[in-house]
């Protein structure tokens, strides 16, 4: 026994050095963990281009593993992209800054290679020896000491190569040596082609560069040769309270008889103390891959829940896998014990307004969701992106009070941290399984079936995850479909392949109200995308618009604005920070719109410099978010949730997220914060523009999102002028505010509008009854004329349509003069520096 101990230190500290794979432990217990992972990701990559298929008719795959020729590529990192390892390697400018991004498209022409030299020295007798790719972008093909693989395409799917008998071993250095050769073909050039399977590259918030590289992990596994292939912790609570976790394994039998097969099974709380359930079962395992179900019953289980609704318990599964008494195999698995359930949204009709039920609930209570587009990855180039950075975010979207981050279909998913943190800081995800921004796919069952079998792993490969709650097909796609029906047959088919894999509920499209959806058959009052403000910028002023949406759910609703002066100054040449150069524009500035948007919340579009434009367009976007974020809220429970477009941005873009690039939040931040508030004592008005003649009328709300009561409870209200000085206060018993309600307590009417020039301010309180404040909120309304301002907004779009008709809405070349010849200007010289229009006139 001694003999075997100092054996099984020997080989982990010759797998910790790296420089060796020694193989699993094949005698002790699942506590000491049977399976030996060799992570090949980091900076120890190399890099070369090559014209499309020259790589191969060149030699490259044959390159000789021990020689040191690859030494001389770029270096390069993975996990990470091809734009970034460029980059570092200085052969591009940081597509980032200015317009660089222009300048890199060649790099999408060439097929690019990457290389990998590590050393075995232990042997792997009666093992199994994988390398495993988490996931590469797009299509790659493979070799390992010359030996050629395969082949794999689709960007979100992670794919292994058995590699046991391609593996040089040796104790020496140089025959210990071996080569592992990715090619990664040029990125796809057609999204429609591929879609389902990468990301789209297109939208008016990013440019024509599409991404791609090894962008997850790759390891090397070595288990015996019974090993598993997935573990499912499939959880479901019953009428007695109790938890039955059905162990769903898969297990692959790679030789060539059946074998019994012992498993050791405990699950214990993670976060939590608890006793440790074990279990010990048999079962017969064929050659190939094999379904083995076991169930354990858990009779006091510890449920997950969101931060606002209980405690986000999670559970830990170790499983060992053996033949006798022999390892044979170890997986460890994070689940949570909780159900979820979709229910009809009061006040609409099902089959008339309606098709699905959009009321989520989890373990029976309802879950109204306060959410935001995640808009990630954190960048676009993942290479830029840190883990630490996926913690910091998801922290300040809980700070933030969401309970909910939606990953919509024009991102990919999320990589595991991303889940893991959710799962701990108890924030559901809603989530298009897989990004499909185009409905135009080709009608052929080979590329349907691959479309499918992307989005079953994908949700195979984050099931266990209890902060997954809501799996939906499409984002926009039925908007951009040109056969309604098979769109709609497309969709229903893939949530049928979903929820085969994971048992939570399925929409199939966001939004659904469009000609095209209806067409399909879907009804008037789905989801609906709240972004008409913005594309249709003077038709409404914020607060006329808001109130023609009576919808079950809103999955987005979009606000834009510029980052901070600071943050402007990482990616905007100096030269053209102020007034707004061309860089502003590449970077999805519309500046017309930010102009109208602060015109609309200011009476003043904020002109006057950089730092009071910027300032304002983030208010202006925190204040439009907070008043249409309450107003929907006050419709609850028609109404089910919210998404804001978006939390945060993929590239430095002045566009939709409340959070930069640079992880900087904008002062819209800030009032989202407020009006997400769980417990939200707010104020109902038709209107921001008063006149001085008139009284201000208004509604006295509470919004209670948390399953408590709070009992004799007061709510003030101070009415202030232009200068800070106090008209008016009011209080008001309101007395009980129930959980999980949405209710009118008072009418305000106050004539105090005579004694303000311009704006006047009004600030609540609300206390319990211990004289706790428990909500805090305010707002700013403007003196003027509603009618006369909304008359000057019209005529304002009017002139938009004009200037967009002429040259387009994705042409930024419309904002400056100089490259459109408009006021008689031209662009001679690149010493000219084009200036925005409308700034600073």
């Amino acid at each position: 026994m001694k003999v075997l101990i100092k054996l099984r230190l020997s080989l982990i500290l010759s797998f910790m050095a790296f420089m060796t794979f020694g193989q699993p432990n094949t005698v002790i217990s699942h506590e000491e963990n049977s399976q030996l992972v060799r992570d090949l990701s980091g900076v120890k990559w190399t890099m070369k281009m090559m014209l499309p298929g020259e790589g191969v008719k060149k030699g490259l795959p044959k390159l000789p593993p021990e020689d040191i020729e690859t030494h001389v590529w770029n270096h390069a990192t993975v996990p990470g992209d091809v734009y970034t390892d460029l980059w570092k390697a200085g052969v591009i400018e940081d597509p980032y800054f200015g317009r660089n991004s222009v300048k890199a498209q060649w790099v999408q022409q060439y097929e690019w290679w990457y290389s990998y030299q590590f050393n075995v020295t232990e042997p792997v007798d009666n093992k199994v020896v994988k390398i495993v790719f988490e996931g590469v972008d797009y299509a790659c093909d493979v070799w390992l000491n010359g030996h050629y693989l395969g082949r794999h395409e689709g960007a979100f799917s992670g794919f292994s190569f058995d590699v046991t008998d391609y593996l040089r071993i040796a104790k020496k250095r140089l025959p210990s040596t071996n080569m592992l050769m990715i090619k990664l073909d040029p990125p796809p050039s057609v999204n429609a082609l591929v879609a389902g399977k990468k990301t789209p590259w297109f939208g008016d918030y990013w440019r024509d560069l599409a991404p791609f590289g090894i962008h997850r992990k790759v390891k090397m596994v070595s288990s015996g040769k019974v090993r598993f292939e997935d573990v499912y912790a499939n959880t479901s609570i019953k009428e007695d309270g109790t938890a039955n976790v059905k162990l769903e394994l898969t297990v692959e039998n790679t030789e060539a008889k059946t074998k019994t097969m012992n498993f050791i099974a405990t699950i214990e709380g993670k976060n939590f103390n608890s006793d440790v359930k074990t279990v010990k079962f048999s079962a017969v395992v064929k050659p190939g891959n094999n379904k083995i179900n076991h169930d354990i019953l858990i009779e006091d289980p510890q449920l997950w829940w969101t931060w606002d609704m209980g405690k986000p318990n999670l559970y830990k599964a170790r499983i060992s896998l053996k033949d006798g008494e022999i390892n044979q195999d170890f997986n460890e698995t994070t689940f949570g014990i909780r159900e979820v359930t979709s229910k009809w949204n009061p006040g609409f009709v099902k089959d008339v307004d309606v098709s699905f039920p959009r009321s989520t609930y989890i373990n029976g209570k309802f879950h109204f969701i306060r959410s935001a587009c995640w808009g990630g990855p954190p960048d676009i180039f993942v290479g830029r992106t840190n883990i630490g950075e996926y913690k910091k975010l998801i922290k300040m979207a809980k700070e933030a009070n969401m309970n909910n981050i939606r990953i919509f279909g024009w991102h990919p998913p999320e990589i595991p941290e991303f889940y893991q943190y959710c799962d701990e800081m108890g924030i559901t995800v809603w989530q298009d399984i897989i990004p499909l921004g185009t409905g135009n796919i080709p009608n052929d069952e080979k590329v349907l079936a691959e479309i499918f079998n992307e989005g079953v792993r994908v949700v195979k490969e984050r099931r266990n995850h209890p902060s997954l709650i809501m799996m939906e097909g499409g984002e926009e796609m039925m908007l951009r479909t040109r056969d309604p029906h098979f769109g709609r047959a497309f969709l229903e088919r893939l949530g049928d392949s979903l929820q085969a894999y994971a048992n939570l509920p399925y929409v199939p499209d966001s939004p659904l109200t469009c000609e095209v959806s209806q067409e399909a058959g879907f009804k008037p009052k789905e989801a609906k995308h709240a972004l008409r403000y913005f594309y249709g910028m003077g038709t409404f002023l914020h607060e006329d618009w808001l109130q023609t949406l009576e919808y079950p759910i809103i999955p987005e609703f979009a606000i834009t604005s510029v980052p901070s002066v600071k943050s402007l100054k990482k990616f905007i040449p100096e030269d053209e920070l102020w007034t707004p150069g061309l860089s502003w524009g590449h970077h999805w500035a519309d500046l017309v719109r930010l102009r109208m948007q602060n015109w609309d919340v200011f009476g003043d579009e904020m002109t006057g410099s950089l730092e009071e434009f910027v300032n304002a367009s983030q208010d202006t976007q925190g204040i439009i978010f907070q008043n249409g974020i309450e107003y929907f809220r006050r419709q609850k429970p028609n109404l089910s949730g919210i998404a804001l477009c978006h939390f945060i941005t993929y590239w430095p873009d002045m566009k939709w997220g409340i959070i930069d690039n640079y992880q900087e939040p904008k002062r819209s931040y800030d009032f989202v914060k407020k009006a997400y508030q769980p417990l939200l004592v707010n104020l109902g008005f038709k209107k921001r523009r008063w006149s001085q003649e008139e009284p201000f009328i208004g509604e006295l709300w509470v919004i209670n999102d948390l399953f408590k009561d709070y009992e004799g409870c007061k709510a003030s209200i101070v009415f202030k002028d232009d200068n800070g000085k106090k008209l008016k206060s009011q209080t008001f018993k309101i007395g009980t505010v129930k959980g999980d309600s949405a209710l009118k307590f008072e009418d305000i009417s106050v004539d105090v509008l005579g004694k303000v020039e311009k704006r006047f301010f009004v600030e609540l309180e609300l206390t319990d009854t211990s004289g706790k404040v428990v909500s805090k909120n305010d707002y700013f309304f403007l003196i003027g004329n509603q009618k006369e301002a909304t008359k000057k907004f019209q005529a304002w779009r009017d002139e938009r349509h004009k200037l967009e008709a002429k040259y387009g809405y994705p042409n930024y070349y419309r904002f400056y003069d100089d490259f459109t010849g408009g006021e008689g200007k031209s662009y001679q010289s690149g010493t000219q520096i084009p200036r925005a229009r409308g700034f600073g006139e």
